[in-house]
């Protein structure tokens, strides 16, 4: 049987979790890019190579990258997005430093016809639990 006491502490509950999930999205330092290529789509193999690797190698060595997503647009697949993100700002300009990051940049230089970066700023998040 559900009871009123039941009923408030649950929306007590969740009003709690939302507030808190609402200053820590406030003091949210990370950095949050999107970048857009274009690749030479003869190299479109060696260039995916080259950024699996650098992508790797980050997510293995830098505690401040947290994650990358790179797709490619199913009708072109030399247009691709990859979303990162970064723990700060510190950790971004540590990440453009490294050797593997300067590896990559420098294998793909003749392979990236085109790049668009853009930081954005998270608005909500909606996630299955372990995702």
């Amino acid at each position: 049987m559900i009871t009123k006491k039941t009923i408030a502490y649950t929306i007590s509950a969740i009003l709690t979790l939302l507030i808190l999930n609402s200053k820590s999205m406030a003091q949210d330092h990370k950095i949050y890019r999107i970048a857009k290529i274009t690749v030479d789509p003869a190299q479109l193999d060696k260039y995916q190579s080259a950024l699996k690797e650098q992508m790797t190698t980050a997510m293995a060595v830098e505690p401040g990258v947290l994650s990358y997503y790179a797709v490619s647009d199913k009708k072109d697949a030399s247009h691709i997005t990859i979303f990162e993100i970064y723990a700060d700002s510190t950790a971004y300009q540590a990440h453009i430093q490294t050797p593997h990051f300067k590896k990559y940049k420098e294998t793909v230089k003749d392979m990236v016809k085109s790049l668009y970066l853009e930081d954005v700023d998270v608005i909500g998040i909606a996630k299955k639990p372990g995702m």
